[in-house]
């Protein structure tokens, strides 16, 4: 049985660490206190909120993680561009709000200018399809510093002030939608290596995962990014919403047991999902040749599960049909409930309660 710690990750560490800092954070709040970029105290948040006066900008932070060390060993690093801006544009989203722009980092032990060129190029590209600029960024040569690549970026949105998303106007009966991912998000890939190289030695990604594609080929599949798909719900800045979405969460790292918790916090309600896309095959595979336990692959990967949204059920079939016509498949996944457990039916038949 392989779990995200044996891989080196610590979820409750990390945590931890994360209410530290932003503990930290806060103490700097109230230096701008009556000025302009006043920031609002939200914890677990998906995006930091700053009083613009007539709108909030947004901001939000990520980075490939160690799906960049695949795409070395691989050689292939245009698509990396997809995950990184999927990271930061699909949480600022949760808040309402409609990306404008992202900057980006790549620190590097030795600068290797066909390697920024590709990545840079996949990135240009995704932003364009989701109308998002790339105003700044920085190129930081520091030998010893890092192996590889490490690669994050900043994403700032705008969002009008009675736009924001209000998840404390869920209700039980309100109806729960995830949208498909496609293999797997920057999240996890920690424990994905860990379990492929114990299973194959150091060659792994060159190995065979089913006909003629190797492990390395469908792992680096880029991430399905939500945000334009979801400002055609919600309206970019300045437009009418088509519908009355109540919460939004980003599926990454914790899975559905971390990051759809966020948006019940304000109420304290839980959820039954029952009809929750399935893990792609690859994922199965993986689940299976690392003895993964069901529940801890759901609080370690999204299972297939990119995005969920909460709204009210004479909506439903209305944000179905908006999303697939920005290429998104989606379909309702459960009930929103007054015990505030959620209920998740796996994949492989079994029930968790998280």
């Amino acid at each position: 049985m392989t779990t995200y710690k044996d891989a080196g990750v610590d979820i409750q560490a990390g945590d931890r660490a994360s209410r530290s800092a932003y503990e930290h954070a806060a103490s700097t709040f109230a230096s701008r206190k009556g000025m302009v970029g006043e920031p609002v105290l939200e914890h677990d948040g998906f995006g930091g909120l700053l009083n613009m006066g007539e709108y909030y900008l947004v901001q939000t932070d990520d980075g490939t993680g160690t799906k960049i060390d695949l795409a070395y060993e691989v050689g292939r690093f245009d698509t990396l561009g997809y995950d990184l801006l999927a990271m930061v544009v699909d949480d600022a989203v949760c808040t309402g709000a409609e990306v404008i722009s992202v900057s980006n980092c790549i620190d590097v032990p030795k600068v290797e200018p066909q390697i920024i060129d590709a990545l840079l190029k996949g990135l240009a590209e995704a932003c364009t399809v989701q109308r998002v600029v790339i105003p700044a960024g920085e190129i930081a040569e520091v030998p010893g510093a890092v192996t590889r690549a490490v690669w994050s970026a900043t994403a700032v949105g705008v969002v009008a002030k009675d736009r924001v998303m209000q998840p404390k106007t869920i209700k039980p009966g309100d109806a729960v939608i995830t949208l498909r991912d496609s293999v797997a998000r920057s999240n996890g890939f920690s424990l994905v290596r860990k379990i492929l190289s114990d299973t194959h030695g150091k060659e792994w990604c060159n190995m065979e995962w089913r006909n003629g594609t190797t492990w390395g080929q469908i792992l680096l599949t880029p991430s399905v990014i939500y945000h334009a798909a979801i400002l055609s719900l919600i309206g970019r800045y300045g437009e009418k919403r088509a519908v009355d979405v109540k919460g939004i969460a980003h599926i990454t790292g914790g899975g559905i047991p971390s990051k759809f918790r966020r948006i019940l916090k304000a109420t304290g309600f839980g959820a039954t999902l029952t009809d929750l896309w399935e893990p792609h095959d690859a994922m199965k595979d993986l689940i299976a040749l690392g003895s993964v336990q069901t529940e801890e692959a759901y609080r370690t990967w999204n299972m297939g599960n990119g995005m969920m949204i909460v709204v009210d059920e004479r909506n439903v079939d209305e944000s179905i049909a908006l999303l697939k016509t920005q290429g998104i498949e989606a379909k309702r996944a459960g009930t929103i409930t007054k015990d505030p457990t959620i209920v998740i039916s796996a994949w492989d038949g079994a029930e968790l309660r998280v």
